[in-house]
């Protein structure tokens, strides 16, 4: 089954995209997709952009980067912080560049402010901001906790509170000065107005039961812990890596300090991993679910995926 919004793009330049939850099979559909358009991949995911980040990023192997093209994989130092404003051009550029050679550029990610920056003139970093209001959000938090930052979003922006995780302080600070600052949540600014997108985007994701999401989550925490993930992380912070890094706050990552630091077992942590990522994977689906662009796949019905995504391509 596939469900969808149509909408009128003429003369827009056509972008395809294959979005969706964490582990649900975006990176195997988009290769098969890919091979069949001649399409080259842009990456859309938010921690596959660091270096030295591979297992807990789930980033596609080098013998799945030789079969298509990708992009904006690997450009930023670890130990770099890196924002929607400076993917956006980036990505601009990538499509650009992928359509000039008469390729398909398709987007593969689920990191929803990525594609919202993409297909949205509406510019985040242009959103004002006050120093004075992000100190004294910081000062919360340093003060009383996390939860009690989050607990300040969840009473003026519930919907954005939902997708964020508490310990997500930066991005739980953005939306919380963006709401003192313009009396709208973010969640409002974001809403989706498609007839304003400068591409035709044909977007899909593959929609699972949800325990079966679950069950695939556990699964894939389980093979990166097996390939090394407590490795990858020693290392990071062996080459000078904070553990406050932007880049360490992703999942897997600042959830094995504790391990290296010897105040937490690997089982304990393997557990917080797989807790963690379930949650993400709920607030990916509702950023996603409200996006009436998407056409969602049945998990059911996968082998037929490929020929669906291109037959609705083509049209």
């Amino acid at each position: 089954m596939i469900s969808s919004m149509s909408v009128n793009n003429e003369n827009k330049p056509r972008v395809l995209g294959i979005v969706g939850a964490t582990a649900s099979g975006k990176t195997s559909l988009s290769l098969q997709v890919a091979q069949r358009l001649n399409a080259e991949i842009i990456c859309m995911d938010s921690m596959q952009v660091y270096r030295q980040m591979d297992i807990g990023t789930a980033k596609p192997t080098a013998e799945e980067r030789a079969l298509v093209p990708h992009h904006l994989i690997d450009i930023i130092d670890p130990s770099a912080s890196f924002s929607v404003a400076e993917y956006v051009p980036l990505a601009h550029a990538c499509i650009a560049d992928v359509i000039s050679r008469g390729h398909v550029p398709l987007l593969v990610g689920g990191t929803g402010l990525y594609l919202q920056g993409i297909s949205m003139p509406h510019d985040y970093g242009g959103l004002p901001s006050d120093p004075a209001i992000r100190a004294e959000l910081q000062e919360v938090y340093e003060r009383s906790g996390a939860d009690a930052l989050h607990s300040l979003l969840q009473s003026v922006d519930p919907e954005t509170a939902a997708r964020l995780h508490p310990h997500d302080i930066r991005r739980v600070i953005r939306a919380i000065e963006i709401f003192r600052l313009t009396g709208i949540p973010m969640s409002e600014h974001r809403i989706l107005q498609t007839e304003k997108s400068p591409y035709d985007m044909r977007l899909f994701a593959i929609s699972w039961p949800r325990d079966e999401l679950h069950r695939r989550i556990g699964y894939r925490v389980d093979e990166m812990m097996e390939q090394g993930l407590l490795e990858e992380v020693k290392s990071l912070l062996s080459d000078g890596v904070s553990p406050q890094a932007q880049s360490m706050q992703g999942l897997g990552y600042k959830e094995l300090v504790p391990v290296i630091n010897g105040t937490e077992t690997i089982a304990s942590a393997t557990e917080r991993i797989k807790t963690g990522t379930r949650n993400y994977a709920r607030r990916q689906l509702i950023w996603y679910r409200r996006d009436q662009r998407i056409h969602w796949l049945d998990s059911e019905h996968l082998g037929q995926a490929t020929e669906q995504i291109i037959k609705i391509w083509s049209d």
